[in-house]
């Protein structure tokens, strides 16, 4: 009596059809499983060998991915932020589909299909092909994809930067400056200032939210301190603010900070970081300029922001005497709204019946809503996301450092001892008299050990 379980696959019955197609499908369900068994069972040994051996390996880097997530996830991300490591991954994807579609058709040969039961012999064809193009449109998919991330890395990234730098403190301090232009301004002005200090050991996060309105303060040594050794007072613009010094020595093009573009900024952001880092007691370490305008782009590209407005948000700005100027007539309303780039960019932007810090408060609440949303919003558009970034991001944080920047801002999501605190009422007065910071110092010194402010009491 003869079975199918009674044939070996290496040696079977070609006179028998029955057998021949389980046999087939046998071999083409092994090779899907384990990309090289097809081969190796119907006797091409070496072929299998080797395919078994790639299929080793390649379960070897994801447990080693898999680990590194886990425990060390730095050192994953570092390689992956930068153009060879990003090339090298994109190869490995397209190289494995192709791989497995090399062993499929060889498996097939093996599979000998003239011997197959003619009625089933069309359906293991189809089958096998699906089975051999499927890896290949999907490696070349993913390989695309991951060019597209290299490429916007190597655009963002990728000129001149600041290099690698060491945490001051165990802690690396990012400002983070929203440049808004537009017609009735002279040049480009800074109006959101904030530093991000990530704790290196656990991810913890301190928001310090700077207003624009800052005064009478004045700037580590350097040009800008040569230039006003008494404090930012009597300035070549019309106020001296905090966001005014960027579009001072913008425009006047003041001969300093000679080798910021070598180091992949420029000179109204060194001085824009010179007052931070007076005014915070901070050394900071990077910069990242967003582009306002292009900001709309980028939430255009995620399909919107989900944002809960809590009050009526009128789309304009106040009088401020310009010839013609009209009460705005659009308004965002309260409730869970998901915002386009236009009405994101108003939900920032709006001055009209509101204070510079409720904006900055809406502002935050834009920046949290979108680095929440974003990640869910690249698994459907994430070519138009990263061409969006590219218009948007400017930065001197190098390739690699970007994975170190990025494993930080993921250990920090949900934390719940994260802190914002905003240099600003309640908590810090700037209204009618001189910015007491000593006591700013003091609340940031208290925010970076995980306190929050106490916003009934302040420095007067």
């Amino acid at each position: 009596m003869h079975s199918s379980f009674a044939r070996p696959l290496r040696q079977p019955d070609v006179s028998s059809p029955e057998f021949m197609t389980r046999r087939a499908w046998w071999l083409l369900v092994a090779n899907l499983l384990v990309p090289g068994a097809g081969p190796l069972l119907a006797g091409n040994r070496r072929f299998g060998r080797a395919g078994l051996r790639l299929w080793l390996l390649w379960v070897y880097v994801l447990i080693a991915a898999l680990v590194l997530w886990f425990v060390l996830r730095s050192v994953l991300f570092f390689p992956l932020t930068t153009s060879w490591g990003l090339r090298l991954l994109a190869w490995v994807f397209l190289g494995y589909g192709i791989w497995m579609a090399v062993t499929m058709v060889e498996t097939m040969r093996q599979a000998k299909l003239i011997r197959v039961d003619a009625l089933a012999r069309g359906l293991v064809l189809v089958v096998a092909l699906i089975a051999t193009l499927i890896p290949v449109f999907v490696g070349g998919f993913v390989a695309t994809q991951i060019g597209v991330v290299r490429n916007t890395i190597d655009n963002i990234f990728g000129g001149p930067n600041a290099g690698l730098k060491v945490p001051a403190d165990g802690r690396i301090n990012i400002m983070l400056l929203g440049g808004d232009e537009g017609e009735d301004r002279e040049g480009v002005r800074p109006d959101s200032i904030s530093v991000m200090s990530f704790d290196v050991f656990t991810g913890r996060v301190t928001t310090i939210g700077l207003p624009r309105t800052l005064t009478d303060f004045g700037f580590v040594d350097g040009p800008m301190h040569d230039m006003y050794p008494d404090g930012y007072t009597g300035c070549n613009v019309d106020v001296c603010y905090l966001n005014s010094v960027y579009t001072e020595v913008t425009v006047w093009d003041y001969d300093m900070y000679q080798d910021a573009a070598d180091h992949g900024s420029e000179p109204g952001i060194e001085a824009t970081k010179d007052a931070v880092e007076w005014i915070t007691g901070l050394d900071i370490q990077y910069y990242v300029m967003i582009n306002m305008q292009g900001f709309a782009d980028l939430v255009d590209a995620m399909g919107g922001v989900e944002i809960d407005v809590q009050e009526r948000i009128a789309m304009g700005i106040n009088d401020d005497g310009s010839p013609g100027w009209t009460p705005p007539t659009a308004y965002i309303e309260p409730g869970l709204q998901t915002l386009n780039g236009d009405h994101a960019l108003w939900y920032a932007r709006s001055r009209y019946e509101t204070t510079d810090y409720a904006r900055m408060e809406r502002q935050r609440e834009l920046q949290d809503a979108i680095i929440a949303q974003l990640p869910g919003a690249m698994a459907q558009h994430s070519t138009d996301i990263m061409n969006a970034l590219d218009e948007v991001v400017t930065t001197d944080i190098p390739k690699g450092e970007i994975g170190v920047v990025a494993d930080l801002a993921l250990k920090s999501r949900g934390r719940d001892d994260n802190v914002r605190l905003d240099l600003a009422p309640p908590v810090f007065e700037i209204e009618n008299v001189a910015p007491d910071y000593d006591y700013g110092h003091t609340l940031i010194e208290d925010a970076l050990d995980g306190n929050v402010p106490d916003a009934t009491q302040t420095s007067q």
